[in-house]
Formats: C-alpha cells, sequence, structure tokens
C-alpha cells in the first residue's frame, strides 16, 4: 500500500454497469462506442456499495472538454484532488481476483473516506491503480482534541 496524492481533480464521463461483476466489460464497450477518441484515454473504474448492499460499478474516461459527457448522453463525475491509498496491480488481465483483492487491503485502513467510491486508474491495457480516498485525523496537542482533514 502506498500513499498517493492527486494534485488536480479529473472530471470524468461514465457508463453504469448494468451488473456487477459481469457488466463491467459491456459497459466499457458501450463507453468506447460514443466517439472514436474515448478509447485513446486513461479508462477508470468508479464503484461503491449503495444502500442495499448491491457493489454499483461506472465505467469511465477522462473528459476531454467541459459538456462531453452530456454530449454523449453519459454521466459525469469527479475524482477529487487530495489523499489517497493505493495499491497498482500489474498484468491485472491474467487474474481478475487480483484487482479484487487490493480493494479488501485498501478498504481496511482507518483513514477511509466512507463517503467516497473506490476507483480504479487504468494506466495502460496491463497496469491498474487501485485507489481509495484517505482522511488524515489533526491532533490538536495543546488541548488534545482530534479534527478530520479531507485534503
Amino acid at each position: 500500500m502506498e500513499h498517493y496524492r492527486l494534485e488536480e481533480d479529473i472530471s470524468i464521463m461514465c457508463v453504469t454497469a448494468k451488473s456487477f461483476p459481469d457488466g463491467i466489460l459491456e459497459a466499457f464497450r458501450t463507453l468506447e462506442g460514443k466517439h472514436p477518441s474515448i478509447a485513446t484515454r486513461n479508462f477508470f473504474g468508479i464503484s461503491y456499495m449503495d444502500e442495499h448492499g448491491k457493489i454499483i460499478y461506472k465505467a469511465a474516461a477522462r473528459e476531454e472538454y467541459t459538456g462531453e459527457a452530456e454530449k454523449y448522453n453519459c454521466e459525469t463525475f469527479v475524482i477529487t484532488k487530495g489523499n489517497y491509498f493505493t495499491e497498482t496491480i500489474y498484468n491485472f488481465m491474467q487474474d481478475s481476483n487480483l484487482i479484487e483483492d487490493a480493494f479488501y487491503r485498501l478498504l481496511a485502513t482507518p483513514w477511509l473516506d466512507k463517503t467516497f467510491p473506490c476507483v480504479e486508474w487504468y494506466i495502460n491495457d496491463k497496469e491498474v491503480r487501485c485507489m481509495v480516498r484517505i482522511i488524515y485525523p489533526k491532533i490538536n496537542l495543546s488541548t488534545r482534541s482530534l479534527t478530520i482533514h479531507k485534503s
């Protein structure tokens, strides 16, 4: 597990998978089919659990310009700048359990920002960075108080 500081927000356009995990590939294909240039971008996966305990997965790509998601009838999301714990998986296509295993480890951190989804950042066709947003506690030694810092 490594600390990673995302220095700026990343605006992405998303397509929600019809099911998890079976619908993931179809969601990425749907996204790629929106425009030929999308296939040349970095891809992301956004996942979180809904109120019924079902995992929601969104296939995503970086927006090239503001309003592009709406133009192609996609959802929007912003991966916010800040602190993340990450694990990089190499040759992830050889074993799909590697990503799941990485997120089990990452989600165990006591500093997890439970309001933010898990992020998969596909660096290339073999490498994915699994990311969870973290919040650090700030301790005021003079008053012994604890506050949470999200940036």
